[in-house]
């Protein structure tokens, strides 16, 4: 892992984040490239030249200064950090700036919905996942520990799936020890019985070619797909959970609608999310 990019607004819930990124950069060497997003006010697009001028300039000193404060930490300590600043609104520029620097993996912390809570709300997270190609670690809370050695990663064993869960093992093999592949058997028309899901897991596997990937694989039946992922990750003691995502549908898609935002922003486990 050579590059990890974390988008910052200095709230505590950015510095979680941060945190959770130096941690991982010192376990695998590798440069953290910290984005602060800055707001900058509607009223200076529609400004004079030596307005906008002025007043972008104000901001980036102000902006610099309080960057420079928030990055004065020790645990960043021989660590290759690179700062960056941009214009916050623009949510897909992380995901822009991951792509091109080929990062490996964004770090992003997450407070769940407010009205008040800066560019760290769910529904913005849940931009950043739907953007990125590159993998999301959304955090909630301070690390205890960045060794994920029991991984609950979320799948629906869909042909469509084999590349995204292949690339999603590579990374999460190589976080942590423990990789556990959870079908969710859902009531009604879901239903499956366990010869059927033998036998789709059995074809996926086939699809996929995971020889080199270290993994176990378990059933579970929940009414809903969160639900699921949840209480098996609490059964387990689970340090992080992972899905897939379908890219500009976002989380909703995910597992045919069943699955939705609620998993990233009410689960406290790290949550790490793969683009189909």
């Amino acid at each position: 892992m050579k590059k990890i990019i974390i988008p910052v607004d200095f709230s505590k819930h950015s510095e979680y984040a941060l945190e959770t990124a130096a941690a991982l950069a010192k376990q695998h060497n590798s440069e953290l490239i910290i984005m602060h997003m800055l707001e900058l006010s509607e009223s200076i697009f529609s400004s004079s030249s030596s307005a906008r001028n002025e007043e972008t300039a104000f901001m980036l000193m102000v902006a610099n200064k309080e960057f420079e404060s928030f990055l004065d930490k020790s645990y960043l300590e021989g660590i290759t950090v690179t700062p960056m600043i941009k214009h916050h609104k623009v949510l897909k520029e992380v995901a822009e700036v991951a792509s091109s620097v080929n990062a490996d993996l964004i770090v992003i912390g997450s407070r769940g919905h407010s009205l008040h809570d800066g560019i760290f709300t769910g529904s913005n997270t849940e931009k950043v996942v739907r953007y990125s190609d590159t993998p999301v670690l959304v955090v909630k809370s301070k690390p205890l520990s960045v060794n994920f050695n029991n991984v609950v990663l979320a799948t629906d064993f869909l042909e469509q799936s084999t590349s995204a869960v292949k690339k999603a093992l590579e990374l999460l093999n190589e976080l942590g020890n423990k990789v556990t592949l959870l079908h969710i058997n859902l009531p009604n028309l879901s239903f499956l019985s366990t010869d059927e899901i033998d036998n789709k897991v059995a074809e996926f596997l086939k699809l996929a070619k995971l020889e080199n990937q270290s993994y176990t694989i378990d059933y579970v039946a929940d009414h809903t797909v969160e639900d699921g992922v949840i209480n098996y990750a609490k059964r387990v003691n689970a340090e992080a959970v992972a899905m897939i995502t379908h890219g500009r549908t976002g989380l909703s898609n995910f597992f045919g609608g069943s699955i939705s935002e609620d998993l990233v922003n009410h689960t406290k486990l790290p949550v790490v999310t793969f683009k189909l």
